[in-house]
């Protein structure tokens, strides 16, 4: 007698410590599109201590950092805060980092998004943009707007790779376009290491995705939402299609490999 296969479980840290409404209204998209691609969604909780999230984070495949209503807290990338700009969520920023740790000593698929994606371009010791102008972009455009502005993704590119046959996709000579959703006012800057540019918007050249520069790794980071949009587009469908694949398929790896 066969068995089929168990979901990979997909770990998903809580949004948020302080906005128990937004968490309600977000975490489960979020885990509505892990389970649509076939993973199965864990909820990590920001109240655990290190070992209960190592625990946690041991029995995962996958690591997906979502959105939040927070800033990363700038003295990370040695700066100072600007005005205008939200309340660092500390407790968030430590769950990330235990896990963006475990995702990388054992090359754990990881998708981060918005927040997400911009705490994993500090934890490799990159910088953001505190405050995006709203012109010629509106990038705080909301969850209210299916299409903020396209992205042009480098052909190159995994991202590419995965959404390039999608029914959105528009292909120029030298870019992929794709419409995309943005909530966001803070941005990558400097990139940091072992990630690359893999998408801008070209009104503004703002980043709006980054990915791992180890070929075996899946290290994807989108600064829209593609877990609002699994409905109604394909691109969004397979992105998190591939990143449970690639989590189906994971292997550990002998965690003194260096940061590639």
């Amino acid at each position: 007698m066969t068995h089929e296969p168990k979901p990979p479980r997909i770990g998903i840290p809580i949004p948020t410590s302080a906005q128990t409404e937004y968490n309600r209204r977000t975490w489960p998209q979020y885990a509505a599109a892990v389970a649509q691609a076939g993973g199965e969604p864990v909820e990590i909780p920001l109240t655990l201590d290190p070992a209960a999230i190592a625990k946690i984070a041991t029995s995962c495949r996958g690591i997906l950092l979502p959105g939040s209503p927070a800033d990363m807290n700038p003295a990370k990338y040695g700066e100072e805060r600007l005005p205008g700009t939200a309340e660092p969520d500390l407790a968030r920023e430590n769950v990330d980092e235990l896990l963006l740790q475990d995702a990388h000593n054992l090359h754990k698929p990881l998708l981060t998004i918005c927040y997400g994606t911009q705490s994993l371009n500090c934890w490799r010791t990159g910088t953001l943009v505190q405050d995006l102008l709203q012109i010629p972009v509106n990038h705080r455009a909301g969850s209210s707007v299916a299409v903020a502005h396209s992205v042009l993704i480098e052909p190159s590119s995994q991202l590419a790779r995965i959404v390039g046959d999608s029914e959105e996709v528009t292909h120029t000579a030298d870019f992929l376009r794709l419409p995309v959703n943005s909530s966001h006012h803070q941005a990558i800057g400097i990139v940091g290491d072992g990630l690359r540019v893999t998408a801008r918007c070209p009104q503004d050249a703002v980043v709006e995705s980054i990915e791992g520069t180890q070929p075996d790794h899946f290290v994807v980071g989108l600064q829209w939402h593609p877990e609002r949009s699994t409905e109604t587009s394909q691109a969004s469908r397979l992105l998190f299609q591939q990143f449970v694949e690639a989590a189906s398929a994971w292997q550990p790896r002998p965690i003194t490999d260096s940061l590639g």
